[in-house]
């Protein structure tokens, strides 16, 4: 892939004057922004741009500036993000360990599910490859995935057995208050109008469902300690950086009420010490970075990189039990 050409950055602390519409908050509608530094494409390098990540001038939130439009996003997702382990040991080995740190996620839902009365049905808006609903429906849950990448769905439907749309929770084909639980993983983060996106979960819930969201937490230590390498920044695919009081505020303006929050996530919090520290020993990311590797290179930096998933426990479970975890997780109920 040619790189683009890099624009630099402006220097740390300007204060730009009132930008056009596309440019203002995304939350509070504030068009003034303050510069806090420059990054580019560091995990999977579709692009050697910089952005700049900014934070409002009046609710404190971040962003990347200029925002991308839509036919550079498509440039900046590779067709390998909706990563699928192979068949190799390695492959194999990396798809056991998906599969158990989502049941975390899984006991999350399936509470949520039963807060609200009803055993399903369950849309995960975002599905990726569907290994959570996949999870989710071997504990006999009705389950239908959603995600706006056709790649995505093939994938959740051939490799995992789940049903799948291609499309946005604001379109067809699903009729207002079908679902007792929406869930939202990592979605947030990636797209120009959340607002529009909760607003869409709310119609779909039935009376007294749940919405469940996650994404990275701007807040956390981790981002803290590494500012433009943490890997929840994912320049230039998120478009926002949340930190978990933006986020409630956000559902707060959308007719939410949370109840429950999880600063800990045991796919997420580990992970992203990891990867922050050594990209390129990713099991998701290498295959995009272009790098050829024999089975037992592949095995070799996967158990690398498992080892630093393990070293870096410690320090996520500290952030998460004082509220600083590297995601946050929360459930809400239509007021």
């Amino acid at each position: 892939m040619k790189p683009e050409p890099e624009e630099g950055g402006r220097q740390a602390g300007t204060v730009r004057p009132p930008a056009a519409d596309r440019d203002a908050c995304p939350i509070c509608g504030a068009a003034r922004f303050q510069s806090l530094f420059s990054a580019t494409d560091r995990l999977f390098r579709t692009t050697a741009r910089r952005f700049e990540v900014v934070a409002c001038c009046g609710c404190g939130l971040m962003r990347l500036h200029p925002r991308p439009t839509r036919e550079e996003l498509e440039r900046y997702y590779p067709a390998a993000y909706w990563y699928t382990p192979g068949g190799s040991l390695a492959g194999r080995l990396e798809q056991t360990y998906r599969r158990i740190v989502l049941r975390d996620h899984a006991a999350f839902v399936l509470r949520a599910l039963d807060a609200a009365g009803g055993r399903g049905p369950v849309l995960d808006v975002g599905c990726g490859s569907g290994l959570l609903l996949r999870a989710l429906k071997r504990r006999g849950v009705p389950v239908t995935g959603l995600d706006f990448s056709p790649t995505a769905a093939a994938i959740a439907w051939r490799a995992n057995g789940v049903p799948c749309a291609c499309g946005n929770p604001a379109g067809p084909p699903f009729r207002d208050g079908a679902f007792r639980v929406v869930t939202m993983f990592h979605v947030l983060e990636h797209v120009e109008d959340p607002a529009g996106y909760l607003t869409s979960a709310g119609r779909l819930l039935a009376s007294g469902g749940r919405l469940v969201v996650q994404v990275p937490d701007a807040a956390s230590w981790l981002f803290l300690l590494l500012r433009e390498r943490w890997s929840g920044l994912d320049v230039p695919r998120h478009l926002i950086d949340f930190r978990a009081s933006d986020l409630e505020a956000l559902l707060g303006s959308r007719g939410f009420e949370v109840v429950r929050r999880k600063h800990f996530s045991l796919r997420d919090n580990p992970a992203a010490f990891a990867t922050s520290l050594a990209p390129w020993l990713d099991p998701a990311l290498r295959p995009v970075r272009g790098a050829a590797e024999s089975h037992g290179t592949q095995l070799l930096k996967s158990a690398l990189y498992f080892c630093l998933v393990v070293a870096a426990l410690p320090f996520s479970a500290l952030e998460a039990a004082c509220g600083a975890g590297a995601t946050i997780m929360l459930e809400a109920r239509k007021k």
